[in-house]
């Protein structure tokens, strides 16, 4: 109820621009696609652009038309869905794809990927 009330929130000055950050974050499957659900039918009705960040790749492929995939601040590889695939080769997935984008880095940083989870977690309390 609380991602419903922050969407509704976002979308009472009928922006140009929807920016979400992880609206799907901690809810169950039912919970993710009634948000998605949402988010579509605005996109449909209004021709609004909505920006989106998120974590599950499953949702970025197939809910978006483009995607940015992001490490350590920095753009790795963009494109559609099926461009960004397209690059590892077939059968792939966007997971195979940003782990073909940051090839070399994913050892370098074990403590960090630690320090990471533990405030997603922790940003997940405080928003849930």
């Amino acid at each position: 109820m609380i991602r419903r009330l922050e969407l509704a929130q976002a979308l009472v000055n009928a922006p140009r621009l929807l920016v979400l950050d992880e609206p799907t974050i901690g809810l169950d499957p039912i919970g993710r696609a009634s948000v998605w659900g949402r988010i579509l039918e605005i996109r449909a009705t209004t021709g609004m652009t909505v920006l989106v960040t998120t974590h599950y790749m499953d949702e970025a492929d197939q809910y978006c038309d483009r995607i940015a995939l992001m490490h350590r601040g920095r753009i790795r590889a963009s494109g559609t869905p099926a461009e960004l695939k397209a690059t590892v080769g077939a059968p792939a997935t966007l997971d195979d794809v940003f782990r073909a984008a940051i090839s070399g880095e994913l050892g370098n940083d074990a403590g960090e990927g630690m320090r990471n989870v533990r405030a997603t977690r922790r940003t997940a309390r405080e928003r849930g």
